[in-house]
């Protein structure tokens, strides 16, 4: 019978910000973009603590009865017989160029603005803010943020995933088929789901993803265009996050 690590389990601390192992995260952070703000070197890259959280995590039974157990990739991240992952956030602030005109109406809203873009980015990188995903060209990480009708949301980009196990056509759908061997390791949608603890982002029967912004039709673009689309975009964003790092405590305590 397959048994977890339990004492290592316990190590794992949700609350642990991976830009403070990131060498260098900060250093210029302010200077990037134009001023946009960017880190130095990216912790789904170079912190060890959340390349050891997702190794512990997500080695486990899986629902199609294998077991995934993750080691280090001494060419890449981490592997598991065929496959090679790399980590990814799923928190997005869309500090990008072509948001920067709703950007400075968000600075100008906010009294500390620097002090409140900081406290997001620790925040979204802790262990609820991430996931793995299959490593390859054209791989679903990059394949999402470049998609002007995902932008790098995590609700369309789960939305997409609800209906590639659906059989329904997506943005996303020609990238997912080429991952079906990932896929089918969860069976269905539920055991995707369940199996990286995003319950809080799907309703009670699993028949439906929480859409944090607009009416996620997969046929506009989807960023948000107001301060307060943008404002309730965060906060939306930082409540699953919250609930999600409790389930990975309670797991890691318990199981």
């Amino acid at each position: 019978m397959y048994k977890l690590n339990r004492w290592n389990m316990l190590q794992i601390n949700v609350e642990f910000d991976f830009t403070t192992d990131t060498p260098t995260y900060w250093n210029g952070f302010w200077e990037r973009r134009d001023g946009l703000g960017l880190g130095a070197c990216d912790p789904d890259t170079y912190s060890s603590t959340l390349k050891a959280y997702h190794q512990l995590l997500w080695s486990k039974p899986l629902p199609n009865g294998d077991v995934m157990d993750l080691k280090p990739d001494p060419s890449g991240y981490l592997s598991w017989k065929v496959f090679r992952f790399g980590s990814d956030s799923i928190i997005v602030d869309f500090r990008y160029e072509r948001c920067r005109e709703l950007l400075k109406r968000v600075e100008a809203s906010i009294p500390d603005y620097r002090a409140f873009v900081e406290d997001n980015v620790r925040k979204s990188y802790t262990i609820g803010g991430m996931i793995i995903f299959p490593r390859h060209q054209n791989s679903l990480n990059q394949i999402r943020g470049w998609n002007r009708l995902i932008c790098d949301r995590w609700d369309l980009t789960l939305e997409c995933i609800r209906r590639y196990y659906a059989g329904v056509k997506n943005p996303l759908s020609w990238v997912l088929e080429s991952d079906k061997a990932f896929f089918d390791l969860f069976v269905n949608f539920k055991g995707y789901v369940d199996f990286f603890f995003l319950q809080d982002c799907v309703s009670a029967d699993y028949s439906s993803v929480d859409i944090w912004l607009g009416d996620g039709n997969l046929e506009t673009n989807p960023l948000p265009k107001t301060v307060e689309e943008y404002l309730h975009w965060i906060k939306k964003e930082m409540e699953f996050l919250q609930k999600r790092n409790n389930r990975i405590k309670a797991y890691a305590q318990t199981v």
